[in-house]
């Protein structure tokens, strides 16, 4: 099978051109650093070609994480034979011409060298249409020698001339270089691009200007941190505010279908399993999907639109007094997701130092796993009440608090470890491209809202389901559920109960918190399913009422609220780190650490309150 190479600059539109040419869901953002490791599919109508997309790079020289994974993979992939890559492709921003010539000339050079043909692929046409500009393809792959296609991978507009061109064969281009060693010098594909941008790109600073004022706005020092703390206000609302509406939906489409399938099932232990380990267990954490939907709807939007750049810069200045640049921002923001992509996007801060600084900060982050621990807490302990003439909700600012504490503590962490030598290597200027505004699509949002939102069930619901089935078979037995505390899992939780006591929980709750490690979204179906087996007689209620029901003191929700704000989180997340780190000293110190540090302020949080 041949193989079809797509390289270029970050924000030059290469993953969203990978997914025209493939018809799969690659991760499209308008930011440097989302796309952290290569991709590939099959090229739609050629099932014999293979289209590979490599993460996005500034240079052949790398300087990031990311641009070492990109650039350390192409060099790879150009050692095979000539004649297996078919052509590589180099995507530029055709509105920014220079900047991605440069990265183009490299590569052209690099491929002249290998014997591998090449292209270049000038993108996002359709901006230039809209305000009346243009690049001279023809005049510019004269120049070169080689194929310049002018597309819009948004739009789709000349994407199928790529695989024509492709198809029927493309030359290698003669070298304007010279064969000593100036010839790797950036300097001369830096004059060599400026001197084809002005020949052939767009002419004047129009789309320039249009960012600049924005930009004016957006980085301001002083409306540009207040527009920052409403966007950040307004997200953590939206998680549950604008989520609670899906959230019942999705509660009494659970609950509707128990009570039309429990009836036909005879009554013993299928009928016991079916109620309390899947509805019980894994329906608890089904209702609280709408919120991770809701939280990457938005966070998808910051990305597409533009303003997740300018929100690194807003944030460097702040974030350096702690020990980081503003690009620990986007790996941390990156982690109220999840925390392995945010580990993930921390390959693009250049500073092994500061890296490592935003490890430690990165598991402390609000991650989507604690959402549903978090959304069932503040449901049982939280009243649904408004302030302010019914303006802002009780809950929603409980959301809110607790995601800044989480906040709070990476950066305290952070700063505390930033007075001691952590990592190596030395400290990198912050340099961070500003990319250009642009408004995302609806349809693409909602389907990568909907395609994380199915991620986080495959990946978790699995674990789930089985600690569920784990969970009710030791508490259903030996007694068939008659007495949850003489049963297995009663002389497991008896057993650790004197752990947790001393911030006020039973040993359901010491069971749950254990399960947790696997996954922070188990605790929701674990204690579902304890609950649902201690109550078995009663009918499918909500999990949050029979926390009521059960008499948990204020004071032990407020240490659950701070435990799980803390400890570190799943065994994927540390097995990410250990990969990202090169070894076991830094999950493991985090683990431990994180884990006394939770129990430690649980404990003061119970005596406050």
């Amino acid at each position: 099978m041949k193989q079809l190479l797509l390289v270029g600059s970050p924000n030059s539109g290469k993953s969203m051109l990978f997914n025209r040419l493939t018809g799969m869901n690659q991760r499209v953002a308008n930011f440097p650093g989302i796309t952290v490791d290569t991709a590939m599919g099959p090229a739609v109508g050629r099932s014999d070609l293979l289209v590979v997309d490599f993460p996005g790079a500034y240079s052949l020289t790398p300087l990031s994480g990311e641009e070492h994974v990109a650039v350390d993979a192409f060099y790879k992939m150009l050692d095979v034979p000539v004649g297996q890559i078919e052509a590589v492709v180099c995507v530029v921003d055709a509105t920014r011409l220079e900047k991605g010539l440069v990265f183009a000339l490299q590569v052209r050079e690099a491929c002249r060298r290998t014997g591998h043909p090449v292209m270049i692929v000038t993108n996002m046409h359709d901006v230039l249409e809209r305000h009346h500009q243009s690049v001279d393809a023809r005049g510019l792959s004269q120049r070169l020698d080689m194929p310049v296609i002018p597309i819009s991978a948004k739009s789709g507009t000349g994407v199928d001339h790529i695989i024509q061109c492709s198809e029927l064969g493309v030359d290698l281009p003669k070298s304007d270089l010279r064969k000593d060693l100036i010839a790797f010098d950036s300097s001369v594909f830096r004059n060599l691009a400026e001197s084809l941008s002005n020949e052939f790109g767009p002419k004047g600073d129009y789309l320039l200007l249009v960012h600049n004022r924005a930009d004016h706005f957006f980085l301001s020092t002083l409306t540009g941190g207040l527009s920052f703390l409403l966007i950040m206000f307004l997200l953590f609302q939206a998680i549950f505010s604008w989520a609670a509406p899906l959230m019942e939906g999705v509660e009494s489409l659970i609950g509707l279908t128990a009570q039309s399938v429990l009836p036909l099932l005879p009554s013993g232990m299928l009928h016991d399993f079916v109620k309390d380990a899947l509805f019980g267990g894994l329906g608890a954490f089904l209702v609280f999907v709408p919120q991770i939907f809701i939280l990457t709807l938005i966070v998808g939007f910051m990305e597409d639109s533009g303003y997740l750049a300018r929100a690194a810069v807003i944030c460097h200045r702040p974030l350096r007094a702690f020990g980081l640049t503003g690009k620990s921002f986007v790996p941390m923001l990156s982690g109220v997701a999840c925390a392995i992509p945010g580990i993930y996007a921390a390959r693009t801060i250049e500073s092994a130092r500061r890296r490592w600084l935003t490890y430690f900060a990165i598991p402390l982050m609000p991650c989507s796993a604690r959402l549903p621990v978090y959304g069932l807490l503040i449901v049982a302990f939280i009243p649904n009440e408004s302030v302010l003439g019914g303006v802002l909700g009780l809950q929603g600012l409980a959301m809110l608090a607790i995601y800044l504490f989480g906040i709070f503590m990476a950066l305290l962490v952070v700063s505390i470890l930033s007075r001691v030598k952590v990592g190596k290597g030395s400290d990198l200027p912050f340099v961070l491209e500003m990319p250009p505004y642009r408004l995302p699509g609806a349809k693409t949002l909602a389907q990568l809202a909907w395609s994380r939102s199915g991620d986080f069930v495959k990946r978790a619901g699995p674990v789930i389901f089985w600690v569920s089935v784990v969970v009710w078979v030791l508490g259903y037995f030996p007694n068939q559920g008659t007495d949850l505390g003489e049963s297995w899992l009663g002389a497991i939780g008896k057993f650790i109960a004197p752990i947790f006591e001393p911030i006020g929980l039973d040993w359901k709750y010491g069971v749950a918190i254990i399960a947790s490690f696997l996954a922070r979204e188990v605790f929701v179906g674990t204690l579902g399913t304890l609950y649902g087996i201690e109550g078995a007689e009663e009918e499918f209620t909500s999990l949050a009422q029979q926390i009521q029901d059960s008499g948990i003191s204020f004071a032990s929700g407020m240490a659950l609220f701070v435990f799980f704000a803390i400890a570190a989180q799943c065994v994927s997340t540390l097995a990410t780190l250990r990969r990202e780190s090169g070894g076991w000293a830094l999950p493991m110190s985090l683990l431990v650490g994180y884990s006394v540090l939770a129990y430690s302020l649980a404990f003061v949080a119970f005596r406050m309150f």
